[in-house]
């Protein structure tokens, strides 16, 4: 696809309690030339509500879920709200799904069992309900996953990933699928104060198996995975310093093949815009 699309991945968007400040901040987003905004469905049943008010709310703004949880939010649900996204605002909703994680699945009310199977089957019942591939996004990682996502949606969702990945998952999807990396960065420009801000998210992520296996694919070790991660997995994951340095990190995952990347700020509460670094970044990368 050879884009270069500059997107957003914040939790602010379904933290935030306040509808006129989260509209606010998804308004000045599109202004800046943001291409989509992705935040979590959550853990709740059915697809939120807070999807449609920023889609009803903006003019331009690409809105996705990343990621609707398939054991959370059944196919007619999302079937039915992707359906009236489309008809009101063509082009703009893109559906993403994820089988999550099995410790967040079971403690949320859901029994997480065979997530190959189970999404398969969900999207099975999607098609059924005459959503098409192409309005579909999948949470990929591993290679049965990727290839699913290219088979059976417009593509894949990496989240917590290096642009080693990146290029791996480019590799299995071929030149036409969509590849939108979740990438996290800290504009902090001392190495110290930065590594610490990205371990306070790297840690609780390197307790999940997904993750910590799909690191060890690429190669890293179980050195690299502890206590947070070595300051070389925590540089290679989460871009940090000015920026400038922070947009060459974003630059790493679109040489590597990405058509898309979307921005996670580091180093506020879920409650918290960080409108000043996302304008930052705006500059930053053109």
């Amino acid at each position: 696809m050879a884009q270069r699309l500059v997107s957003v991945w914040q939790p602010f968007f379904l933290a935030g309690k306040d509808r006129d400040a989260v509209l606010d901040a998804a308004v000045e987003l599109e202004e800046l030339g943001y291409h989509r905004l992705w935040f979590s469905g959550g853990f709740d049943p059915g697809v939120p509500a807070r999807f449609r008010e920023i889609l009803d709310g903006t003019k331009r703004l690409g809105v996705a879920p990343g990621i609707l949880s398939i054991w959370h939010a059944n196919p007619a649900d999302a079937a039915a709200f992707t359906r009236a996204a489309e008809q009101d605002h063509p082009g703009r909703f893109l559906l993403g799904l994820g089988a999550s994680h099995a410790v967040l699945v079971d403690n949320t009310g859901g029994q997480y069992r065979k997530p190959y199977s189970r999404m398969v089957e969900y999207l099975d019942a999607l098609d059924a309900a005459g959503i098409a591939p192409e309005q579909r996004v999948l949470a990929a990682l591993g290679p049965r996953m990727l290839e699913l996502s290219r088979d059976r949606a417009r593509g894949a969702h990496p989240y917590f990933v290096p642009a080693e990945h990146t290029e791996q998952a480019r590799a299995a999807l071929g030149s036409e699928a969509l590849l939108a990396p979740e990438v996290a960065v800290v504009l902090e420009a001392d190495a110290d104060r930065a590594r610490a801000v990205a371990r306070e998210y790297t840690t609780g992520y390197l307790t999940l198996p997904n993750y910590t296996n799909n690191l060890r694919r690429l190669g890293w070790t179980d050195e690299d995975l502890a206590g947070g991660g070595s300051d070389r997995l925590v540089d290679a994951l989460i871009p940090w310093g000015t920026p400038a340095q922070v947009a060459e990190g974003i630059e790493k995952h679109f040489r590597a093949g990405a058509d898309e990347v979307t921005i996670q700020v580091l180093g506020v509460d879920a409650k918290t815009f960080p409108a000043d670094a996302f304008r930052a970044l705006a500059a930053a990368l053109g």
